[in-house]
């Protein structure tokens, strides 16, 4: 079943459960979805892959959105940025805990043959590819920088 089919079910149940917070989540990846569906060169299709980049990049925008309103001393607005996260995260696969994505980084540093930090550019290349989806870009940017510095 493909992320559109699963979030019209998803927002089915919610609706009938009358949750205000999965539903305003559900209404945006919906949006977000039409919205990449309808864009030049789609042709009404979404890829797997552009799927789960959409899911993280809102996930994402809202993990920023939190964090500042809670910097900006406002709870409620952050706490409705963290509902929405948690119903996004539903649909992506599951994230890499710090071990695995030290492991899964340290191969790919050797899959390049990268030694020292000037190589950064070239294993976040492939790291950023393989591990979409995966890991937030943040976490393996400073993974990449850690393990490169050894």
């Amino acid at each position: 079943m493909s992320l559109e089919q699963n979030i019209m079910v998803e927002l089915k149940e919610a609706m009938k459960s009358k949750d205000e917070a999965t539903l305003r989540a559900l209404r945006a990846i919906k949006a977000e979805i039409i919205k990449a569906k309808v864009e030049p060169g789609a042709n009404g299709e979404i890829t797997p892959e552009a799927e789960i980049k959409l899911l993280a990049k809102m996930a994402k925008e809202r993990r920023d959105s939190a964090e500042l309103y809670e910097t900006q001393n406002r709870p409620e607005l952050a706490a409705k940025e963290k509902e929405e996260i948690a119903v996004i995260e539903k649909f992506l696969p599951k994230q890499l805990s710090q071990e695995e994505l030290d492991a899964e980084i340290s191969a790919i540093i050797a899959q390049v043959g990268a030694t020292s930090p000037a190589d950064m550019g070239k294993v976040m290349g492939v790291a950023s590819k393989s591990l979409a989806g995966k890991a937030d870009g943040r976490a393996i940017s400073t993974t990449v920088k850690s393990l490169l510095a050894k």
